[in-house]
């Protein structure tokens, strides 16, 4: 595999990511990884679209994590265009971001359900407002209505980075990297592997 590269040194040419980058326990890497989902709860879904190479993202809300944590549930109208690109292109990526920088990025395949009873396990009176009630009394936006479906994202690999230090600890440490042009350590970049992945939900 061909890699990019604009210069030759003889030091790590990327050292924020040298210094930042840990290797803890697989329990903690995951644990940190599915809290800071959590605590976010939206993310950009970025899906190939159905009739080109081209990417579109979306803002969704998790709705659940099921897998040991690692298979994660969004709710979704079937007939909406997202479903489309799923049913052509199944991989898929999920963005987390928190106003202080800190960040996770999940890649895996998605597939849509719309099995009732996972449905109805999820379901949260506020799709009412997104699907809407076509007043037909099947299309209401209730548990029943069958454009109410479940994307289930089974994460292959996993990066992210979460601070280490509080955020005016963070503000020093870059302020001393302006001055002195050391690489600031801040935050915990962790990545993890299919390997690992595959490891954490055969527990």
């Amino acid at each position: 595999m061909s890699s990019f590269s604009n210069t030759s040194t003889n030091q790590p040419a990327d050292p924020y990511t040298e210094k930042n980058k840990e290797e803890p326990s697989l329990k903690e890497k995951v644990e940190d990884l599915l809290h800071f989902v959590e605590k976010c709860k939206f993310c950009m879904m970025t899906t190939q679209t159905a009739n080109s190479d081209l990417l579109a993202s979306r803002c969704m809300a998790l709705a659940a994590k099921e897998g040991n944590g690692l298979d994660l549930l969004f709710h979704t109208n079937t007939e909406s265009g997202k479903t489309d690109d799923l049913s052509t292109h199944p991989s898929i990526n999920l963005a987390f971001l928190t106003p202080a920088g800190e960040w996770a990025s999940v890649s895996g395949y998605a597939s849509v359900e719309t099995d009732r009873k996972l449905v109805e396990k999820y379901y949260s009176p506020g799709l009412k407002a997104w699907i809407g009630d076509l007043g037909d009394g099947k299309h209401d936006g209730g548990p029943q209505d069958p454009r109410i479906g479940i994307i289930r994202v089974k994460a292959s690999t996993a990066q992210y980075a979460i601070s280490r230090r509080t955020v005016v600890g963070s503000v020093v440490e870059i302020a001393k990297g302006v001055v002195t042009g050391e690489v600031p350590q801040v935050n915990k970049l962790r990545h993890l592997s299919e390997d690992e992945v595959k490891q954490w939900k055969a527990q």
